[in-house]
């Protein structure tokens, strides 16, 4: 089987290459090293290719004999989508409208975009996959927009496609520079630098975090298990969710709040029946357990 993972130099795209080469698949990995990542993550095992996904001829030379692709390649932090949303919009519609085309007309087996649990917003939790969008910010409208074309893609071309939203990813290679990585990574380079772990606000806000490893895991199920209806939404999480606070205590007691940012949802929290009971997929990393081994 040959697997093209978009986006697969980052850190969740880097995991998911790493577990498709374990499972005996050829690789091609794309990425542009757009995102404002401490390092990028390319496996020498893979094919790697420098390109925008935005790029229709040049990716569409990359698609050749290739079986399943992995979307994950985007605009893929809130705050600098606030910051720029044209840019958020550009990478995550135009981008997801390339490679869904790309897709569609080499015939690939399946397409699994990575979507985000922010499409939620302040929906009544634990979310469920049948909730009304509510995206409050450029970053989660932009990412729900292409979840239809996705849908659309199905629909309307036959291609096969499943979406993923994910929840509060956290584990290997999570980037740790810059006040919008992901809170985990901050806390940990902070602990490490001897620095006060900076909490957002008062730190009574709750996620819902989930390990790298079990979202390269759900990846693969979604592309290779057999299901009834495409297009379809599935949530990627624990099932749990921690506060901020609970977080910051597992890794240091030297804390300091600053203020909260405008556009962030207070809770996320998923309901996780349908991915585990249409692919089997259930989480097997807890965050707190995960934090004391570190």
């Amino acid at each position: 089987m040959i697997s093209l993972v978009t986006g697969g130099a980052g850190f969740i795209g880097s995991n998911l290459v790493d577990f498709l080469l374990e499972k005996g698949h050829e690789v091609v990995c794309i990425d542009n090293e757009s995102a404002n990542n401490d390092k990028f993550y390319w496996n020498n095992k893979a094919i790697n290719i420098n390109v925008d996904v935005c790029d229709y001829k040049v990716l569409k030379s990359c698609f050749s004999n290739v079986d399943y692709v992995f979307h994950l390649a985007a605009e893929s932090r809130l705050q600098p989508a606030i910051e720029n949303p044209i840019q958020a919009v550009y990478r995550n519609c135009v981008g997801t409208a390339t490679v869904l085309q790309c897709a569609r007309e080499v015939g690939v087996k399946r397409l699994v975009y990575s979507s985000t649990s922010s499409g939620y917003g302040n929906n009544s939790y634990p979310n469920v996959e049948t909730q009304s969008d509510d995206c409050l910010n450029p970053y989660s409208a932009s990412k729900v927009a292409a979840e239809k074309f996705c849908k659309m893609y199905s629909d309307l071309y036959g291609l096969e496609t499943v979406v993923l939203r994910y929840f509060n990813v956290f584990g290997e290679r999570s980037p740790e520079r810059g006040q919008y990585a992901p809170v985990i990574g901050i806390f940990q380079r902070q602990k490490d630098s001897n620095e006060q772990l900076t909490i957002v606000g008062d730190g009574t806000q709750r996620r819902d975090f989930i390990h790298v490893k079990d979202v390269a895991r759900a990846n693969y199920l979604a592309a290779t298990q057999s299901i009834d209806e495409f297009g379809e939404v599935f949530n990627v999480g624990s099932g749990k969710c921690y506060s901020v606070n609970s977080i910051a205590d597992s890794i240091s007691s030297n804390q300091i709040n600053i203020p909260p940012r405008s556009g962030e949802m207070d809770t996320t929290f998923a309901d996780i029946k349908k991915i585990t009971e249409t692919f089997g997929w259930k989480p097997e990393i807890d965050v707190i357990d995960w934090i004391k081994s570190q």
